[in-house]
């Protein structure tokens, strides 16, 4: 009877993603495609993903045991780790060669040699993280106060940090000292001074009814934001980065995390946890439309842009079925036994999607919240996916 339980725990998982792939949005014809899957295995929790085009480099962070892997970015083959980074986000400056992930304290670490520097003390929970080419600083994002530490690149010192206002998930800049960041728990996009480290507005929203905020990608010669928004279903909401003045709103793929902008193509592209990749085109700064639905892999829910090759790079793996009391976990999270969370790593807390856990109602977990509660990852089954034409 319990192998027959778990065998109805699949079938639900299989089901709940299948149906969120059906309902995509956009037509499943089009020029893009998945142009390569790398089973490329290790164990640890994963969260987001990163790419250095310049040094063709493929960043990774994951949890204790594998820590920062590191894969050619062409061939998808791995070319180094770092075991003792178990992180959920990481970035490179490209000018130094430095490496930074969300550790707590942060860890600087060469990319070159893939050596730990230093260790650098921050406060709150580092969870998202952005490079600004503008002054070659990196963002460390919190959804705890403070909301964002800044920290120079070259020196490894921290800057300053900024009360953001709520909770941010994904950041973007325009690289000529403006950074927009979509605050997950206030349905607004805060606008920062990336000179002075001040917020100077924020965008609301709020009037579209969305909440739960995850990605940002920034369209910069038109100044179009694409704010996307996993409730009460899931929406990109389309507006001026001049003066937040809302465009438009288009649906997207269920459970979206990162997100990017192509400005060769002007598309908005966005990967999708229930197993998809949502292209909008921009085809004019007042015109957009759903162009193509790419499917991925259930769980797929972060994205990485290789501005040199137009490819998008995202990630997933496969799981067993639940483990019996054990709670809900996010996507490339692991799951929970009936004792609580599982124990925390030299890395901090395990990484969390946008905003934290929606509530449930009766009906189960809203289209744009995560799916059924889900077993240990399949040894061996993570898999990278390099998407593009």
């Amino acid at each position: 009877m319990r192998f027959m339980r778990g065998i109805f725990a699949v079938l639900a998982v299989t089901a709940f993603c299948a149906a969120l792939v059906a309902a995509q949005p956009g037509p499943a014809d089009g020029p893009y495609k998945v142009l390569k899957t790398a089973k490329v295995g290790g164990d640890g929790a994963f969260d987001y993903i990163s790419v250095d085009v310049a040094a063709r480099r493929l960043y990774i962070p994951r949890r204790d045991p594998s820590g920062l892997t590191v894969f050619n970015l062409d061939t998808l083959e791995p070319v180094g780790s770092i075991p003792t980074i178990a992180a959920g986000g990481a970035v490179v400056d490209p000018k130094t060669h430095h490496g930074f992930s969300t550790t707590k304290p942060v860890t600087m670490w060469d990319a070159e040699t893939l050596k730990v520097i230093k260790t650098i003390d921050v406060d709150g929970r580092p969870d998202g993280i952005l490079f600004d080419r503008f002054n070659e600083r990196v963002w460390i994002l919190s959804h705890q106060a403070p909301y964002a530490t800044v920290i120079d690149a070259a020196a490894g010192t921290v800057v300053g940090t900024i009360d953001l206002g709520g909770a941010p998930e994904e950041a973007t800049t325009d690289g000529n000292g403006t950074v927009y960041i979509n605050i997950s728990d206030k349905a607004n996009v805060a606008v920062v001074d990336a000179k002075t480290l001040t917020v100077t507005a924020h965008y609301d929203l709020s009037s579209k009814g969305v909440s739960g905020g995850s990605g940002l990608s920034l369209d910069a010669k038109n100044g179009i934001l694409f704010a996307y928004y996993r409730q009460p279903s899931p929406t990109v909401v389309i507006l001026s980065a001049k003066d937040g003045k809302i465009i438009t709103t288009l649906p997207t793929g269920g459970m979206v995390d990162t997100v990017t902008f192509n400005p060769q193509t002007m598309e908005a592209i966005s990967a999708e946890g229930a197993g998809s990749m949502t292209f909008i085109k921009e085809n004019s700064p007042t015109d957009f439309s759903l162009e193509q639905t790419v499917k991925t892999m259930a769980g797929a829910k972060t994205l990485a842009f290789d501005t040199k090759t137009g490819h998008l790079l995202t990630m997933a793996a496969e799981y067993g079925p639940p483990v019996a009391g054990a709670q809900q976990a996010g996507p490339g999270g692991p799951p929970q036994g009936p004792g609580g969370p599982p124990a925390q790593g030299a890395g901090g807390p395990p990484p969390m999607g946008a905003g934290g856990p929606p509530p449930q109602g009766a009906g189960g977990p809203p289209a744009g919240g995560r799916g059924p509660a889900r077993g240990p990852m399949i040894a061996g089954s993570f898999s990278i996916l390099m998407v593009g034409k």
